[in-house]
């Protein structure tokens, strides 16, 4: 009886698509419900309708759930990382030579976006008003990377009071990658002693990643909650007047993830269509979701699980690259929106101006890396250059658009550094990334294996 039950289970298990069916799915429906909400009406941010809403609701919580488990899983995936790093041969190798490769990618990005804007020209082909130019409330600035180095407190929490005098509370993941770090490099020096907190630690971990597994569940639901709000709330009107813009930066971002991406993959010996059947799970959350940083928990366990990058490499440098490794906010958009806005004010950029593009794009995203959104990285490049900050105003209609995009490759060049450092270094798990797909998030029921030595 028990065997036969146990044998009916398996068989609806079976049924089931898979997880990266799911999101498909998922996607389709968010368009087709979103669409619906749009033709209701009425539309927009301000007066949303019960259906708009409803998708509004779904999408928040998912978000919200990740964003609340990235601080926990932070601080522990990365002291338990530097522990284990202990044990790797040429572990300090392995930190600067995903720096360089977040710098190589990064440079790439921005010239395919300083080419695309000198070709299609955007700003001289816009016929927004003039009168939409406005300067943004928050700007950024090279003081916010000192600034936001420095912890506010020991879990990088920030406090912030609402105009209904409710208070909010949000974190700088920065911040927490400064605690982390500090943490992890004294457990190192304390060494024997340290070990009963680092059973904690990997304990901990261990809760959290069994928590973050059942939110992940969720994906092809928020889906439908997060593209269908994007469709109902903002639509495609926009585009008209800024279309040579919208395809110059998705030109940008195509070629990076369709061309760029691929070459490097092959130069170094992998599987193209592993390596995105392995992180769409993680791409397709964030094309959605429009945030890296709820996205990094998925794409830390894509990158482990699905690409065979070591846990001890993976947790250290996807944080990292969630912070720091943006071609899409930080290098193809900022670079063609600042053409767009020197074409559009009739000012000319010299070659100096150029060579500054690319390297507030390179150095650039570590200085907002406490500041979310890219409209902080596109204010520092426009302030850098001495543009007017008005130009800001005239993009900003079509940013929630243009942010999926921007977000999804931010994501695979956060998943695809981790893999070719790997493969470089004689770490990454071959099998592992050559494995055939479920169709599942990660491999939930795989076990962590030590990292081997380079």
């Amino acid at each position: 009886m028990s065997s036969a039950r146990s044998e009916q289970q398996r068989t609806r298990r079976l049924r089931l698509p898979s997880f990266g069916i799911q999101v498909l799915i998922g996607l389709v429906l968010g368009v087709v419900l979103g669409l619906v909400a749009r033709s209701i009406g009425p539309d927009g941010v301000e007066d949303p309708n019960w259906l708009t809403e409803t998708l509004s609701t779904v999408g928040d919580v998912f978000v919200t759930l990740l964003r609340t488990i990235v601080p926990p899983l932070v601080f522990l995936a990365i002291v338990a990382s530097i522990a284990n790093l202990r044990d790797v041969t040429g572990a300090a190798r392995l930190a600067w030579k995903t720096l360089a490769w977040f710098a190589i990618t990064a440079l790439i990005a921005v010239s395919i976006g300083i080419v695309l804007g000198l070709v299609l020209q955007p700003g001289d082909h816009a016929s927004v008003s003039a009168d939409s130019a406005a300067a943004p409330e928050t700007t950024g600035s090279w003081l916010d990377f000192l600034t936001g180095l420095v912890p506010a407190n020991i879990l990088g929490l920030e406090a912030s009071a609402g105009d209904d005098g409710s208070v909010g509370l949000s974190f700088n993941v920065l911040q927490i990658l400064v605690v982390a770090i500090a943490v992890g490099i004294a457990t190192l020096k304390v060494g024997e002693a340290a070990e009963p907190f680092l059973t904690v630690v990997r304990s901990a971990l261990a809760v959290v990643q069994k928590v973050l597994w059942w939110v992940i569940l969720l994906a092809p639901i928020a889906t439908v909650g997060l593209l269908g709000n994007a469709v109902a709330t903002y639509g495609w009107d926009a585009l008209g007047s800024l279309g040579t813009f919208a395809v110059a930066v998705y030109a940008g971002l195509a070629l990076v993830v369709f061309a760029v991406y691929p070459t490097l993959l092959r130069l170094n010996g992998l599987s193209i269509k592993q390596f995105f059947t392995g992180a769409w799970p993680a791409l397709s959350l964030a094309f959605v979701s429009r945030s890296s940083v709820g996205t990094m928990p998925v794409t830390a366990s894509v990158t482990e699980r699905n690409l065979g990058v070591p846990r001890a490499y993976a947790s250290f440098a996807v944080p990292l690259g969630a912070t720091t490794k943006m071609d899409g906010c930080a290098s193809i958009y900022p670079a063609i929106s600042a053409i767009f806005v020197a074409q559009f004010f009739g000012l000319d950029l010299s070659i100096t101006d150029y060579v500054l593009i690319a390297f507030v794009s390179v150095i650039g995203s570590a200085a907002t890396a406490g500041v979310t959104g890219a409209t902080v990285m596109l204010t520092l490049t426009l302030s850098t250059l001495g543009l007017p900050l008005e130009g800001v105003g005239l993009l900003l209609a079509i940013d929630p658009i243009l942010d999926m995009g921007r977000t999804a490759v931010n994501v695979a060049g956060q998943a695809l550094v981790p893999t070719i450092v790997a493969k470089r270094e004689g770490i990454l798990d071959v099998e592992a990334y050559h494995a055939p797909r479920t169709g599942a998030a990660w491999r939930e029921d795989s076990t962590p294996q030590p990292v081997p030595t380079a």
